[in-house]
Formats: C-alpha cells, structure tokens, sequence
C-alpha cells in the first residue's frame, strides 16, 4: 500500500489570520486517520481543501495521486466527502435522495436501484427506504449523508465531525459503521472532539492547533511520547512491608508514587518503571518468591485525552 493522502506546506491565510501554517503530512492507502484539535485549530480547513471547495494560499496536496489544485475533478471522482453540515432534502423520500445523489455521479438508472439497497442496508435504514427524510432522526440523517458519500464508492472518505450532535446509542451506531468501512478498505480521514472514540477506530492521530500539526503518528507511539517511563500499578493481599522494601531496591524501579490512604488501605501501589516486558516479568516473579499475594498486576494505558493535552497549549486562532 502507498501514500493515498499528501499535504505538503499547505498554508491558508484569510486576510491577516493564518488559518493553517505550512501543514505537512501523509496517509497510508487503508488508514484511518483521526484529525482533532480545539475549535479553530484548521480541520475544517484542511478538509476543504482536500476536496477542492477551497484553494490554498501556499503549499500543495494530493488525493490518490490528483492534485487538488490541478486536478479538482479527478479528485472529485476518488473521495466522498461530509461535511461538517448536511444539508438534506426533506422533501423527499430516503430512495430518491440516495437516487438523486447516484444521478448526480453518472450512475446508471439500471445500476441505481441495486446501488441504493446495498448503501441502505449498509447504513441500516433499509427499514426507511420509504420515509420522508424529514421524518428520520438526527443520527439516521446523518447515516443517510454517509451513504451519500459513498454512492460512486470512493477510496478515500473525507468526513468532519461524523459524530456531531448525536446521542450516544446513535454514536455508537456511527462508529461501528466507520469500522465496518474500514474493514472494507476505504481511507478515512475524519475530524471529531469525541477523543475516546477516534483512539477507538483509528490507525492514526493528528493533532492540529493554531494551524499547525503538532502531532502525528499511531497510539503506540503516542502513547509512549507521553511518558518517558512505564507506569504500573498493582494490588497486593499481604506482606505490605516487604512489597515496598522490593520497589525501593529494585534499580529497574525509578519512583514509587504516594498512594492516597484509601488505596494503602486498599494495598494499592503504583510506580514507574524502566525496563522492558522481559524484565516486568521478571519483578512480578520476585514479589511472588517473596510470597506476596498479587490481586491484580498491570500498565497503565495512557488515553488520548492525556496526548491532547500533553501536546496542546490551549491556542486558538
């Protein structure tokens, strides 16, 4: 798989206001891409951009190998894009909506009837085929606008804020989809505030502020910029003295961390630890030749909440 997405040195300015400072970055083919950031940090921005409803100021980008400054129309061709606002027509019903929108891509009619059952069913509104799409809930329009998006089956999906304004069930039901069209092999490539949520479904996390890409690259990585050590805690059952006497000799061992009195009580213990998995094993396995009684033994998984506002300063255009 190659590179689908390239920005490089992109840059929009509106009048004296730089709305994104030289952004660069690219996308795999097949990833899942989570672009956050605060309010006025770009995203949408750099949406518009990629799918031609705006030009840059400086810089370049590409989609599936077409310049969208160059190339718009074939752009056009490789992506769906959601925007952050859906505009529906709620006059009509869910099929002629979906039928109007596959018209509008050159589908032809024989093709559409197929087409429109396949994206409804996709998406779960089957059961709507013949509702007025005024009548359908927030989430189920919104639903609606991603089967839009995929009418003429793009590689790349560019959606803002898929999540916005919906109630949890109905968010639930929106990432699930994104993880099916992942499992299909689109690229997607979706901002969202819903930061425990894009951890869950993404390859990747780019973090925007002011403008400008402050972070790039997977969880893993993320996570390991956060803390230059790993963090453990643990529960023991007995011999509290002799447990502590361990992590205050052990050399793999950097700093115990105060526990409040409900965790001593509790025998809740954390600290950090410099070592790998082999040597992690190897200090569960002296407390247990101690005879320590271990409850529960296990890292700590930093979320995205922690890298957002580990890597953010709270700056706004």
């Amino acid at each position: 798989m190659g590179r689908i997405i390239e920005i490089d040195g992109l840059t929009k300015q509106y009048g004296t206001l730089t709305a994104l400072n030289n952004l660069s970055l690219s996308v795999e083919e097949g990833a899942v891409v989570g672009f956050i950031g605060p309010n006025g940090a770009g995203k949408t921005t750099t949406m518009r951009i990629l799918t031609t409803l705006l030009q840059p100021t400086l810089g370049q980008a590409w989609v599936a190998g077409y310049s969208v400054t160059e190339q718009p129309r074939e752009v056009r061709k490789v992506i769906g894009y959601m925007p952050d606002f859906f505009g529906v027509y709620e006059d009509m019903k869910t099929w002629e909506y979906l039928d109007f929108f596959a018209a509008c891509y050159d589908i032809p009619t024989i093709d559409r009837q197929g087409l429109m059952n396949d994206l409804l069913s996709l998406v779960d509104l089957s059961h709507k085929k013949n509702e007025y799409v005024e009548n359908l809930s927030r989430g189920m329009k919104q639903r609606l606008c991603l089967a839009r998006t995929l009418a003429h089956d793009p590689q790349v999906l560019i959606l803002d804020e898929p999540a916005s304004g919906l109630d949890p069930r109905a968010r639930i039901e929106m990432r699930e989809l994104l993880r099916e069209l992942k499992n299909m092999g689109k690229t997607i490539f979706f901002s969202s505030h819903i930061l425990s949520e894009v951890a869950d479904i993404c390859t990747n996390i780019a973090i925007l502020e002011a403008g400008k890409l402050v972070a790039f690259g997977d969880m893993a990585m993320m996570k390991k910029q956060l803390h230059s050590h790993r963090i453990i805690h643990v529960r023991v059952l007995n011999n509290l003295e002799s447990f502590h006497e361990l992590l205050l000799t052990d050399p793999r061992v950097i700093t115990v961390l105060a526990p409040d009195e409900k965790k001593i009580q509790q025998g809740l213990q954390s600290f950090e630890f410099a070592g790998d998995d082999q040597m992690l094993t190897e200090l569960l396995s002296d407390f247990i030749q101690a005879g320590i009684r271990i409850v529960s033994f296990h890292e700590e998984d930093g979320d995205l909440e922690d890298v957002f506002l580990k890597v953010t300063r709270g700056i706004i255009n």
